[in-house]
């Protein structure tokens, strides 16, 4: 038994869960330095919903944000995360897309890719897979981790034995709502251990209260690499905390050894970043509290404040309890997906429908639609005919990977964007968000104006 490795998700997802996204490339750079001296495994620094939030809210290019991080860290393999087919955006996208995205982000500085699909099928990660291994980079395919009456031990082997013949480096369990109770996560990490020798890391989220226990569970089962956050972006929705887990396995054969003073001071810096934004509202206190309802109905924390949201501009908050009771009816009427991104959000605004209109499935947005006649890939249990004919009627259900329908795009892309593009990066960004892209580079482009005939504003 080797020592315990600690993948940092502060600079990913520490800040997606507890400020949507919002840390600025400039409050990242000038604590890169000794983050990096750590004696971290890995840093998670991109992908996940970094890419839009840079180009959507931050005025950033997120290439250049990642260019920047490579500079500084040298120590420290670089991590992102990537929905399989679906890259950073919400839909399929063609496998010239894809690959030239993954060729990309690893030249770029990318060691490690963290690859999943909301459905678990493998169909749509293998393009990801072969090209993260051609291009040389370590491949880590993720369970997107539920609970059903399918999601047994067997069916976590089952797909561990896929990921490995697919070409997995390693494994994550991926549990996104914060739900795998710690004895739980002991016999499955225990059972996965029995399948493979690959490398199991293990993430998950501090929503219901349990993911520190747990970890506890899954590191007295043999698990590799855990992730965790530097405190003031862990907990809540976040993930456990770096220093606390740091001590509790001191001077343990699984001690890992990280530089504690390090750490008093990255921890330091980062909570004058925490109070910035809790001051402008950024970071509601909400997203910090903990709530084990999750336990009962599986919706991930940002799905909670989502669903609240949306019921906001409908006016109907009082029917709050209700759409969280749905949201498990929903899921299992689907085939039981993961509520992960794409799917929490299907899901979730399905239930919304279901309470608001009062008669189930009276209102189905496209992309259940889409889903349920397997544009998305396929649900993990079958849906009934019942159900099937309520949401598409009589429409064809296809049963292919679901990118073979779709052609190349990258050269349709390029021209659209003929004036605007510098580089195959700036193309891939308007490829995956074509408006929020387009407009990111239309402003570039007149600063760069502005700079070049010495405007001074």
């Amino acid at each position: 038994m080797g020592k315990l490795k600690i993948t940092e998700t502060a600079l990913r997802d520490g800040h997606q869960s507890l400020i949507a996204t919002r840390m600025t490339t400039d409050e990242i750079l000038p604590i890169l330095n000794k983050m990096d001296n750590v004696g971290y495994y890995s840093m998670e620094v991109w992908g996940g919903a970094t890419f839009d939030s840079c180009l959507r809210f931050l005025n950033e290019d997120p290439w250049e944000r990642l260019k920047k991080i490579r500079n500084v860290v040298k120590n420290t393999k670089l991590q992102m995360l990537l929905r399989g087919q679906n890259i950073l955006g919400y839909r399929h996208y063609p496998d010239d897309i894809v690959e030239l995205f993954l060729k990309k982000a690893i030249s770029n500085g990318i060691d490690i890719v963290r690859v999943f699909d909301a459905l678990n099928d493998v169909r749509n990660l293998q393009k990801s897979i072969d090209v993260i291994k051609e291009e040389g980079a370590h491949c880590q395919c993720a369970i997107s981790y539920t609970t059903s009456n399918i999601h047994t031990l067997e069916y976590y082997v089952d797909l561990i034995k896929k990921f490995e013949e697919a070409g997995a480096d390693s494994i994550c369990i991926k549990d996104m709502s914060g739900i795998l109770l710690p004895y739980q996560a002991y016999d499955l990490i225990k059972a996965i251990k029995e399948t493979t020798d690959l490398p199991i890391e293990l993430h998950n989220h501090c929503t219901s209260g349990i993911a520190s226990m747990t970890l506890i569970k899954a590191v007295e089962a043999g698990i590799d690499i855990v992730d965790t956050a530097i405190s003031p972006f862990a907990s809540g929705t976040s993930q456990p905390p770096t220093e606390s887990i740091a001590y509790t396995f001191k001077d343990t054969e699984k001690d890992p050894k990280l530089d504690m003073n390090a750490l008093v001071d990255i921890a330091s810096y980062f909570k004058d970043i925490r109070s910035k934004y809790l001051e402008n509202g950024t970071l509601n206190p909400k997203v910090l509290m903990t709530e084990p309802k999750t336990l009962l109905y599986q919706v991930p924390g940002g799905m909670l404040s989502n669903l609240l949201s949306q019921l906001e501009t409908l006016n109907a908050v009082d029917k709050y309890e209700e759409v969280l009771a749905e949201v498990p009816k929903v899921r299992k009427d689907l085939g039981y997906p993961p509520l992960v991104t794409p799917m929490s959000q299907m899901v979730g605004i399905q239930s919304v429908f279901n309470v608001v209109t009062g008669e189930r499935y009276k209102m189905v947005p496209t992309e259940i639609k889409k889903y349920v006649q397997g544009y998305y890939g396929k649900s993990p249990d079958k849906i009934s005919n019942e159900i099937k004919k309520k949401i598409i009627g009589n429409a064809e259900i296809i049963t292919v990977r679901p990118a073979d329908l779709l052609e190349d795009e990258f050269e349709k892309c390029k021209k659209e964007i003929n004036e605007l593009y510098e580089s195959t990066e700036d193309v891939l960004s308007y490829a995956l968000f074509p408006q929020v892209a387009k407009n990111f580079l239309e402003g570039r482009k007149i600063d760069n104006y502005d700079k070049a005939e010495g405007y001074v504003g």
